[in-house]
């Protein structure tokens, strides 16, 4: 961070507006003490920047100060998502919002503080009674008919951060032009405008009954009953890792007819410190060293991770040699959409207009599935709102079947519109117990996917980029790989490139067409002659740069499997050490 003394002085000048009155003591304290402080970094850092009401809400490291999440950037936020709210439905007699929060600290402080806000502002107010899973705010809006949501929530950043994602009435997040016009009115706000006194006759307290609703609607998920009836006893571990999952996915597993789940005693235990784990991410195999532990110890069929707000859901399964291995966010969305596809057509159950749908960086072997069994497959951008965009383009005309991206988010069902770890979970246990059903384990079902459809290896890369100068490193980047594009990826030819933010895409002879998209986002793709596929963009939510790679490899029998995956890996190193990654 550089500390330069024009830099000091601006900060400093904010941070004495936070001394006044109008905070409280708590926060006026941690203010003076960054202040008086030699070291000038934390300053800057806390008051470098307003903390952003982005298109996703805020999320931020929580603590004093204009770039931080706390009563007041939580409470301006909201005041101006009240003041829109007013704007766009005035002819309405009730407005009506849910508010949601996960089980980080101050999350439940956040979430009273937001429903105070709304009911000043004259709006009702439906506060779940405890932490909840992100899918069911989502749920919440569309069952009960409200205008918005609130959920409170950093998904599964590190224990430090805390966010505030913003719902519209189809439940799913806010997409243009409600974003920008909620953004432009959260500017307009300052801590003086917020009404904090809250009217307690608008605020309802919600709790079983929407339990009951959604987990009911969570059961037509399901697809083969019969299968779960046979198997039963399947031993499945799960671990909500101290988050949100524990108040309902042991429930939906046993409603849907599994009697033989072990969830991880250490992280059934709610807090937001998450102790046992180093990141609270089921992406990162270290999240599910407890539920390996225990899969071994009860020689479990599988093993099945829920983030914090369980919206995302991570496995793990035996391989050939019998030895637990990860399952990645792509080969999960594989399998669900594999199932989905093979088992409504063995059922009768498929129709012309029924369709699929995936993130851009997601893996292509996806759409190989879907135009192998003559399914409409659409790509869109990161982000379930994008998905949820498309279920409400086809809403009467066509039915969504499924939908998923390769950071472990999948959704099965519309009645949500947002990703789900509640179904995904009760759906991973339904496939699995198929694969046991006709005397496979979930890998050998994931080697015949791969065998029908082609091989490929997938593997993200995160660039962390801290503080503003990381910001500023991360925008120059981007610059230099538009201005300067690789020409090959490890030798093999770039025959199309994508730019999602001047919407172009140009071919090997230097060709521009038009990318058809409903809005431009900051992306860069490069697909080369022999299948590899390349993108780059800056992480909407923390501070980095994110690299998704996607090889193809042949393989021609399942032993090949871990021959394919050191090749693709190889291949991935290659362009890493190109890219000066």
């Amino acid at each position: 961070m550089e500390n330069n003394a024009q830099l000091i002085a601006q900060c400093t000048e904010k941070a004495q507006q936070w001394l006044t009155p109008a905070f409280d003591e708590a926060t006026r304290k941690e203010v003076e003490a960054l202040i008086a402080s030699e070291d000038k970094t934390n300053l800057i850092e806390c008051f470098y920047k307003d903390l952003e009401f982005g298109t996703g809400g805020l999320r931020g490291i929580m603590g004093a100060g204009s770039n931080r999440m706390n009563i007041y950037t939580v409470g301006m936020a909201t005041q101006g998502f009240a003041n829109y709210l007013k704007l766009n439905f005035k002819d309405k007699e009730q407005i009506s919002v849910v508010v949601c929060h996960d089980c980080r600290n101050n999350s439940r402080l956040f979430a009273e503080n937001v429903a105070a806000i709304f009911s000043a502002n004259g709006i009702k107010v439906y506060l779940f009674d405890d932490m909840r899973p992100t899918p069911e705010c989502s749920f919440a809006i569309r069952h009960l008919g409200c205008q918005a949501g609130v959920n409170i929530t950093a998904s599964h950043n590190p224990k430090e951060y805390n966010g505030y994602k913003a719902y519209w009435e189809d439940g799913a997040q806010v997409l243009s032009p409600h974003d920008t016009g909620i953004i432009d009115e959260v500017n307009k706000v300052t801590v003086a405008d917020v009404k904090f006194a809250a009217n307690k006759d608008l605020i309802q307290i919600i709790g079983e009954e929407i339990d009951k609703a959604y987990l009911e609607k969570i059961r037509t998920v399901c697809i083969d009953p019969e299968v779960i009836k046979r198997q039963k006893d399947l031993k499945i571990v799960y671990t909500p890792l101290h988050g949100t999952g524990m108040m309902l996915i042991p429930q939906s597993l046993k409603l849907w007819g599994f009697e033989n789940v072990h969830c991880v005693k250490e992280q059934m235990q709610r807090s937001g410190d998450f102790p046992t784990v180093v990141s609270p991410n089921p992406e990162n195999g270290e999240a599910l060293t407890l539920a390996l532990r225990d899969a071994k110890e009860i020689d479990a069929d599988i093993v099945m991770a829920s983030d914090p707000d369980a919206d995302r859901v991570g496995m793990a399964c035996k391989n050939d040699k019998g030895e637990w291995i990860l399952i990645n966010g792509n080969q999960t969305c594989l399998l669900f959409l594999y199932y989905i596809i093979t088992n409504r057509k063995a059922m009768g159950k498929m129709k012309d207009t029924d369709f699929i749908v995936k993130t851009i960086v997601t893996t292509e072997v996806i759409r190989k599935i879907a135009e192998k069994n003559h399914i409409e497959m659409r790509d869109c951008y990161t982000g379930f709102k994008w998905i949820a965009r498309e279920i409400a383009i086809s809403e009467g005309k066509q039915q969504f079947i499924g939908g998923g991206e390769e950071s472990y988010g999948f959704m099965a069902e519309d009645f949500v519109r947002d990703k789900d770890a509640v179904s995904a979970c009760s759906l991973l246990a339904e496939i699995c117990a198929y694969a046991k059903d006709k005397g496979k384990t979930l890998y050998e079902l994931l080697m015949e996917i791969y065998l029908e459809y082609g091989f490929s290896e997938e593997y993200t890369i995160n660039v962390v980029k801290p503080g503003k100068t990381g910001a500023d490193e991360i925008k120059q980047m981007m610059t230099n790989f538009r201005n300067n594009p690789p020409k090959d990826l490890a030798g093999s030819k770039i025959v199309c490139s994508k730019d999602f933010q001047s919407l172009t895409q140009t071919d090997s002879e230097g060709n521009v067409t038009k990318l058809d998209m409903p809005a431009t986002s900051n992306v860069l793709q490069w697909f080369c002659e022999d299948g590899t596929k390349l993108s780059v963009r800056p992480s909407g939510t923390e501070p980095k740069i994110k690299f998704y790679f996607e090889v193809k490899g042949t393989m021609k029998c399942a032993g090949c499997y871990t021959r394919c995956k050191e090749e693709g890996m190889a291949k991935i190193e290659e362009i890493k050490k190109q890219l000066g990654l």
